[in-house]
């Protein structure tokens, strides 16, 4: 018989060894339970540190802003506009400033689908599909919020326009920018139906 000691219960007859133990993981039960109360006491308690998610949205903020002062210092191209469409850390910081109801939704609705929060149709175009009324290119989608648009032939009176948004300047128009070419091509359900003097681009 084994000379292991017992537990000392017995379940269905079957007994349990009291066996100790080791060292390696007790040290790193005892080391775990003093690093929690050290992050609680950080984190939750004196309220020094940042949380994760706190953490993680600094870092995409100072991320943007590095970008957005690279791209000020540098000429805009259709390359430069491209690359800012797929860095994560801008197109969240162009979708806040798109999902502003008294800036770009308005026109466009919160998903850039042409439709309102009420699921009804906006005023300005779907943004998500490939038809454009200015045009699809990272140029043209940065001319357009940048200078505006105005209505190009007077016979399409309900062609309407798009206003400028340089005044809120270099850093909105990129950022924005950068959403709105992010979400072409996406077609977010419940977009509008493409105007009839819009243009099917790639």
């Amino acid at each position: 018989m084994s000379a292991d000691p017992i537990r000392g219960h017995s379940y269905d007859g079957i007994e349990e060894f009291d066996n100790r133990l080791p060292n390696w993981w007790l040290w790193t039960f005892y080391l775990a339970c003093i690093f929690s109360v050290g992050y609680w006491l950080f984190h939750h308690t004196v309220g020094t540190g940042d949380q994760p998610i706190e953490a993680y949205a600094i870092e995409q903020k100072v991320a943007s802003e590095r970008m957005a002062a690279q791209a000020a210092n540098n000429p805009i191209t259709e390359e430069m506009l491209l690359k800012l469409s797929k860095e994560p850390s801008f197109v969240a910081e162009g979708k806040k400033l798109f999902e502003d109801a008294s800036k770009c939704a308005l026109c466009h609705g919160p998903a850039a689908n042409g439709t309102t929060a009420m699921k009804t149709p906006a005023i300005g175009p779907n943004l998500t599909d490939d038809h454009w009324i200015y045009g699809s290119k990272p140029m043209d989608v940065y001319t357009t919020i940048l200078k505006g648009r105005v209505m190009p032939d007077p016979q399409r009176k309900s062609m309407g326009g798009m206003q400028s948004w340089e005044m809120f300047g270099a850093d909105f128009v990129l950022k924005t920018t950068a959403f709105v070419l992010s979400v072409k091509n996406t077609n977010v359900p419940g977009g509008k139906a493409p105007e009839t003097y819009a243009v099917k681009e790639p």
